[in-house]
């Protein structure tokens, strides 16, 4: 049997973790199935961003009549843009791998494993041993128990971007991130598109105002069925027939198309690595239980990312790994806040947040509330925007910005100033003292601090 300093479930944000284990000088196990690089890299957010892009030119292309522009898409090579996804994904791949070769001291175990006892995995071959592991074991899309799903092809975010064939039609079982950004691309690039969403909104987490405009902005483009559940799928032909029932009414709705997207959720790989056998608890939902230090249940394994649940963004995954690394090896232990956590959703209109939902930040404390839309600042106004807005959410008592929420063009971008300074403690003079250039888009986040008023 091998013995390691540290053993790495994952090669996804524990990259960093193998890095910082070989610069100190430590003997290293790397274990994966590959392909290295994780979720965000291969299936997540690299590619989805890769077909997301020309979406978005596409959009705005549709929409340039409403600007005084008479334009016109005349091809859109579905191929080419499947085929461009692939290339740096490659390249990162190949990056990875020499760098593996050439490490000293690290041993990659191209294999899933599993805990046959403490500290022990199990790999293909041998048994390897580690006097401190961490799990970043990521997590699989979740398939729902619904009738006949087993026995037809369906595509997740695992398998969508080896499509050759654009489908002229789409079933989309889902309301969250990934089901929306597909929803996105599809539709965008021609294929007729139908959501089931069980929930009662897109994207339930978010601010109900923006689940509002974003399913305003996507019924234009695609069918949408709020608060139904799908419960039967059937091959008929060329086509799946997808049945789904209203929870309120009971009324049963029936679309056929050439294919099915899950995106139902996700489930954390945790019950693949078994890890029971080494004393590491999960929740009710099979992620791996941590402390506000990523400290399993089980002394010396440490877990991040995907894999316990927490918010699951791969920028999220970057900075948990590094704080368990570094309570593992320091006296002096810090920890995320997961109340100032910012994420943005790459849809058409764009979805960016950070912080607390006003629904959260009541139940906390005093609050200020003020909303500002694109239009209410010039550049917003020139770019006809009416549907986008910004809201923020400041605690009454100090001034402090607690959570800032925008929809609209360019929102991840126009967020970081605000991710910067609630950062920086989230006082608005952070924001407000500093001269913004006149007329540009930031002008909306100042516009929203100046609105502010009791709720």
């Amino acid at each position: 049997m091998k013995k390691y300093d540290v053993i790495v479930v994952g090669s996804g944000s524990g990259g960093g973790i193998v890095d910082a284990a070989l610069s100190h000088g430590m003997k290293a196990a790397w274990v994966d199935k590959g392909p290295l690089g994780g979720t965000c890299l291969n299936v997540g957010c690299i590619p989805s961003k890769m077909v997301i892009h020309p979406a978005d030119r596409i959009m705005e292309i549709l929409e340039a009549k409403k600007l005084g522009i008479k334009a016109e898409i005349k091809e859109i090579d579905f191929q080419a843009i499947m085929k461009r996804v692939q290339r740096p994904i490659q390249e990162s791949n190949k990056a990875m791998e020499q760098g593996i070769t050439h490490s000293q001291n690290l041993d990659y175990y191209h294999d899933t494993g599993y805990f046959i006892k403490e500290f022990t995995l199990q790999l293909s071959n041998e048994e390897i041993m580690g006097e401190r592991i961490f799990l970043g074991s990521g997590a699989r899309p979740l398939i729902p128990q619904v009738k006949g799903l087993d026995s037809v092809p369906y595509l997740t975010n695992e398998n969508v971007f080896s499509l050759q064939e654009k489908p002229q039609s789409l079933v989309i079982i889902g309301g969250g991130y990934i089901a929306m950004e597909f929803a996105h691309f599809f539709s965008a690039v021609g294929t007729t598109v139908t959501i089931f969403q069980r929930g009662t909104r897109l994207l339930p987490n978010i601010e109900p105002e923006i689940s509002a405009v974003l399913k305003k902005q996507l019924t234009k483009r695609m069918q949408i069925f709020l608060n139904t559940e799908v419960f039967e799928v059937q091959q008929k032909g060329n086509e799946c027939v997808v049945r789904g029932k209203e929870s309120s009414t009971g009324k049963e709705i029936a679309i056929a198309a050439e294919k099915i997207f899950v995106a139902a959720g996700r489930k954390s790989n945790a019950d693949l690595l078994r890890v029971e056998n080494t004393g590491v608890q999960t929740d009710a939902r099979g992620y791996i239980k941590v402390n506000e230090y990523l400290e399993t249940s089980k002394k010396n394994i440490w877990a991040f990312g995907d894999a316990i649940g927490k918010a699951m963004f791969k920028h999220v995954a970057n900075e948990e790994a590094m704080i368990a690394w570094n309570n593992a090896f320091h006296e002096k232990k810090t920890k995320l806040d997961y109340q100032v956590i910012p994420y943005a959703v790459f849809t058409y209109p764009e979805i960016a947040a950070v912080g607390l939902t006003e629904e959260g930040a009541k139940k906390r404390s005093e609050i200020l509330v003020g909303t500002a839309r694109y239009s209410d600042v010039a550049k917003g106004e020139a770019m006809m925007e009416q549907e986008g807005f910004a809201k923020v959410i400041v605690e009454k008592q100090t001034g402090k910005i607690v959570g800032f929420h925008i929809i609209g063009p360019y929102a991840p971008m126009l967020i970081q100033e605000v991710i910067n300074a609630m950062a920086l403690g989230g006082n608005i003079a952070f924001i407000s003292h500093g001269m913004h250039i006149h007329p540009a888009l930031p002008e909306l986040i100042l516009r929203s601090l100046g609105n502010l008023h009791e709720v």
